[in-house]
């Protein structure tokens, strides 16, 4: 009895001592087998399967594969290259799993891991009315979209902080925005991650194709939401992903080839819609052998779709125009032709129509649309936001000290250009480069201008810009 009694107490004791020594493994960096350099200096470490206190870095395992794949390597110059005085020097593996720090090098500490507070708490997440009027500092017009947006994210946020508090469970709040090219549609999302402060993925649906085809696969858009949010798996199933073009994986219509990144693409989009678990690699676009895997759970991750739909006016105006009644009193075929905001009336049934498959559809649940921008809007662009465009170059020349200003008509006239190039509000930017390139080349040269002032004349090419030296009054330049 007494004999059982000491091997339990000799038991407890081992236990207690490889306990020790792992607690000593981790309090510690770990150190590459091979190159014996530190990972605050080779980088992350890969752990050997066969015998985890064992790790190589990266480089050492880049190399031995090469050397391993090169049917032209000489071995007997390998044997030349290795120091065999420190190879045998080299600790064994015994005596590593008894002592993992080295004493010969300053191994520094592993910094203690701080206690994680919830990113999402139900006190600080501000009410819809609070997010609209942020957005409102950034995003001219849109006043639906803005109002739709800031409705959906704060249910959307409750839903992750209640995390299922009781048997009710919350459905997410996936959005789909409609809305022609320079609407508005990324910069919204852009601009509302910024003020949630979560991380944010915005990917191209054009890229998608079915796993197996050239092109990404459908878990690369989580792959990148990891990478935003720094390879945090806690804070990357938080955030929000965006997801641009989707009408371009519309199911194509009359074609007996396999649709590999439309309909397929739409089907491999509905698991992570809804919320699964998907293996992503860490740090790499694309899964491989020697990229370790991670696994993130899309059920928190708020989704966001964008296109332009082209083409969707004209499924609209052909449900309506079905509709209307024949004989004397019917409505003409042309009568929906010039309605402002058509794209108001979508329904599903137009989508369906357009090629998004029905499950796709019922896993967006909230469906709203942008407009166009008129001149109106554009001169507001250009004005009032927090960081709007004519802001941002009257910055730039302000560094060299000089007032930059533009009169009421130089900023119609920019407007009435951007209309012409039907690209929204991306056209401003290219159109204010074009004429303030040959002033951001000038002014730099002499250091006795006071301020420029942009006028419609300059603008359109008939005049120059009024230019007034520091203590001598305003000279128009030809």
């Amino acid at each position: 009895m007494s004999d059982d009694i000491k091997k339990d107490e000799v038991l407890d004791q081992s236990s207690d001592k490889n306990k020790d020594q792992s607690s000593d493994k981790k309090q510690y960096e770990d150190i590459c087998y091979i190159c014996r350099r530190p990972e605050s200096k080779a980088g992350k470490m890969i752990h050997l399967p066969m015998n985890n206190s064992i790790c190589i870095c990266s480089d050492c395992m880049q190399k031995s594969l090469d050397a391993m794949n090169n049917s032209h390597f000489n071995y007997s110059d390998m044997m030349n290259q290795i120091n065999f005085q420190d190879l045998f020097n080299m600790p064994g593996m015994g005596q590593m799993m008894e002592d993992p720090v080295p004493k010969s090098q300053k191994i520094k500490k592993r910094k203690p891991k701080e206690e994680q507070k919830p990113m999402i708490d139900l006190k600080n997440i501000p009410a819809p009315h609070k997010i609209k009027a942020q957005l409102d500092d950034y995003v001219i017009g849109q006043e639906r979209a803005k109002k739709v947006m800031s409705v959906a994210v704060y249910n959307h946020y409750k839903r992750v902080a209640t995390n299922t508090m009781d048997d009710i469970e919350i459905e997410k709040s996936n959005m789909l925005m409609i809305g022609p090219t320079g609407s508005g549609k990324t910069y919204l999302v852009r601009t509302l991650a910024k003020l949630l402060n979560v991380p944010l993925a915005i990917t191209d649906a054009t890229s998608l194709t079915e796993a197996g085809y050239i092109g990404d696969d459908i878990e690369s858009v989580v792959s990148k939401l990891l990478a935003a949010a720094d390879n945090d798996v806690e804070k990357a199933e938080q955030g929000i992903i965006f997801i641009d073009e989707i009408d371009k994986i519309a199911k194509k219509k009359n074609t007996t080839s396999r649709d590999v990144s439309g309909e397929s693409v739409q089907q491999g989009l509905l698991k992570l819609l809804e919320g699964s678990d998907v293996e992503v690699p860490v740090g790499a676009s694309s899964k491989n052998a020697m990229v370790p895997l991670v696994t993130v759970n899309t059920r928190n991750i708020l989704f966001i779709c964008g296109g332009a739909f082209p083409d969707l006016e004209n499924i609209i105006k052909e449900r309506l125009n079905k509709k209307s009644s024949m004989g004397f009193g019917a409505d003409l075929s042309d009568k929906y032709d010039h309605v402002e905001n058509l794209m108001d009336q979508v329904t599903v049934d137009d989508l369906r129509e357009f090629g998004m498959i029905p499950e796709f559809i019922g896993r967006l649940p909230i469906i709203f649309t942008l407009q166009g921008l008129d001149k109106d809007m554009l001169v507001k662009i250009l004005k009032e936001p927090k960081n709007a465009i004519l802001k941002q170059y009257q910055k730039l020349l302000a560094l060299d000290e000089v007032d930059l200003r533009f009169d009421d008509g130089a900023i119609e006239a920019i407007a009435e250009k951007a209309i012409q190039k039907k690209t929204g509000a991306r056209a401003l930017r290219s159109i204010i480069e074009d004429f303030m390139l040959d002033i951001m080349y000038e002014i730099p040269k002499d250091d006795n201008i006071g301020s420029v002032t942009i006028t419609r004349d300059y603008i359109e090419h008939t005049g120059g810009p009024v230019i007034q030296m520091r203590g001598v009054g305003a000279i128009e330049q030809k």
